[in-house]
This record gives C-alpha cells, structure tokens and sequence, in this order.
C-alpha cells in the first residue's frame, strides 16, 4: 500500500483545484528533505508539476517552489531542461510584466542553466510585451528585464535578481559569450554593458552573478581591447570599485587613477564578500593576459589598488591572487635577451557559475 506520504503526491493532478493548492503546499518542505517521492514511476509526479506551472497563481507558486529544489537531481533537470514546450511557458511566463511568481521563475531558469543544452535558449525568439520592447530574442528580454528589475520598474513582484546565475552559468559557453559583447541591433548596446554597471548594487546576488558573469565573458580574449576602451564597453572602473574603500592614495597615485577611481568618498566601503572580490581579482588577470592591456593596467594604477586590497581582505585566495596580479603587473615585460617575462596568464582558468565553483560542484538555488 502507498504510504500517506506517497498518497499525497498522487493529489498533485487531482482535478479538484482546493486539493491540488494543498497537495502542492504541504509537499514544498519534502521536495528538499525527501526528493526521491516526486522521482516514482519515471518522473511521473515531475511530469504533472511541469502542467501545473500553467494552473491558478497561489498553486504555481508553490509548483515552481518544488521544482526549483528538485532541479539539484539530476534526472529532474534533465526532465525540465530538455523540454522545450516547458521552457516555453515559463520563458513566456517570466517576461510577464504581472506574472506573480517571477523571482521564483528566474531561479528556476537560472538552475536550468547547468544543464548544458540549455545553451539553446540563444536561438529562442518569442513575442515581447509592449513594455518590454526588447526584440524578439528570449536572451535580450531575460538581459532587459534584469536591468528594469533592479529598481523595480518592470514587475512589482519581482527583482529578477536570479538571472544574474543565469547569465553567469550562461557564459561558460563560446557562442553566449560572443552574444553578450556583440552590439544588439534592436537598441544599438552591447550586452555586457548592461550589466557592468550592478557590480556595487545592494543585492549580494546580483553582485555576484554579475562578478561571475564579467569573469567568464573575459574569456572571449578578442574583445579585450573593447572591454578596456572607455568609448567601447569600459568595463574596468566596474571592476576597481568594488575592490576599494576608503583608503586614501598619494597624489600622484591618485590623479593617474580611472576618473571613476579619483575622489572617492570617504564613507566608501570595500565589497564586503571575498569570494566577488576574488572573481573581480581573476577577471582582472584575465584581462591582463596581453600586453597592452597590462601596459593600459599599469598607467591608470590598478597595483596600488590591488595592494591595498591585499593588506586589507583577510581571505587566503584573494591575497594569493592580489600576489600573482602584482606579480604579472610589476615584472618587467623583457629580460636582458629580450624574451618576455610575463608569461601569458588566465586562460587556463576554468569558467564559473555564480557560486563561483566549477561545473560538476555547481550549487543548485533551493527557496
């Protein structure tokens, strides 16, 4: 016989919608403490969750609650990931300027995003709201929505701070990379710049997506120039301000910085998690991966920036990689027979997700 546990799961397809509401309520603590119950006669329970996304908001809520914990299985993600009628909806569902349940949504998508054909959402296209009018590419609605959710102009309900995992996880991949520092027709901006500019924002979340994000777009080595140029994407200062506080530099020091970098206030505070001040640290070795970046790097002081974060963060990997960044910025480029002394650094770095773990350590968002 079924036990009551088992028995309450069957009640996810009940047609009686009061019973389904508390079918799905009562089961969000045991899609975390006893996953396997929704993982019974080939996912069936899984497959009845994925209908249920469409179902009245209150029942949604706590269906996109269970599947955002269950998508740490991985048969579970492959089940969500490699259905595209699903992805659909939800994808549709998000950009919904009065969809109640977006945050939960973005965290959905951004777990989705470890299953690596999930990349195809590159080539998704759907209809925009009027009050998006990004286009009709779901990369350049999720980017937008991002930007608008910051302040909450979009959706009321909704912050979309989870796409920021998205977009990290997103990157590790060539052809998403190649996306976001390619000028979009549709308004004339490259897509990274959008983000660039939450790299201090309040939400440590978002934060750290982007940090991750930053980092692994830099992998795309032939868009280092534009990532420097401050007509192009300009992505340096971004990167140097969370690495400051409130220390004061000398005179010379200071007028040589980025403008961005000049003049800070005095209550200005250091990014205050270590693991986002070590992705800035190895995006910025990325970076410095050619010379003329490196050239760039040292004219406008970044060392003295990076010394004072060594001194100041009391973490073990942001002051070993502070070290090997001084090390690559303050070595002379030639030795007396004139070979170069600099070897070229970052590009064995592997990519990362938000969390800042690689690929098969990758932490799935539980709510």
């Amino acid at each position: 016989m079924p036990t009551e546990l088992e028995e309450l799961v069957g009640f996810i397809a009940n047609p009686n919608p009061q019973i389904r509401l508390l079918a799905t309520e009562n089961l969000v603590p045991y899609s975390t403490s006893e996953p396997s119950i929704f993982k019974v006669e080939n996912l069936q329970p899984v497959k009845n969750l994925k209908l249920l996304v469409k179902d009245h908001p209150k029942i949604a809520e706590h269906v996109v609650t269970i599947l955002v914990n269950l998508s740490a299985d991985r048969d579970v993600l492959e089940c969500l990931a490699t259905d595209d009628k699903f992805l659909d909806t939800i994808l549709g569902y998000v950009i919904q300027p009065t969809e109640p349940n977006a945050n939960l949504l973005s965290m959905l998508l951004a777990n989705l995003a470890k299953w690596d054909a999930f990349k195809s959402v590159l080539s998704k296209k759907q209809e925009p709201p009027k009050e998006l009018a990004s286009g009709d590419l779901v990369l350049n609605q999720l980017l937008d929505l991002f930007v608008k959710g910051a302040e909450g102009t979009y959706n009321k309900t909704a912050d979309f701070d989870h796409l920021s995992y998205l977009f990290a996880d997103l990157t590790k991949h060539a052809e998403i990379r190649h996306h976001f520092v390619t000028k979009q027709d549709y308004d004339g901006v490259i897509p990274i710049a959008k983000l660039k500019v939450f790299t201090e924002h309040k939400s440590e979340v978002r934060r750290k997506g982007v940090a991750s994000t930053l980092k692994n777009v830099a992998f795309d080595v032939p868009s280092h120039a534009a990532f420097l140029a401050e007509d192009e994407i300009n992505i340096l200062p971004y990167i140097l301000l969370p690495l400051t506080g409130n220390e004061e530099y000398d005179e010379e020091e200071t007028m040589a910085m980025l403008p961005d970098l000049q003049l800070l206030p005095p209550d200005k505070e250091r990014e205050s998690d270590p693991n986002i001040i070590q992705t800035h640290l190895e995006t910025l070795m990325l970076l410095s991966s050619g010379r003329e970046a490196r050239d760039y790097m040292r004219e406008v002081k970044v060392y003295p920036i990076i010394r004072e974060t060594h001194l100041r963060v009391n973490d073990n990997d942001v002051k070993d990689t502070c070290e090997r960044l001084v090390n690559v910025l303050m070595r002379d480029e030639e030795d007396s027979s004139g070979k170069a002394r600099v070897e070229e650094v970052g590009h064995d770095e592997e990519t990362r997700g938000a969390d800042g773990v690689d690929d098969e350590d990758d932490q799935i968002v539980e709510v």
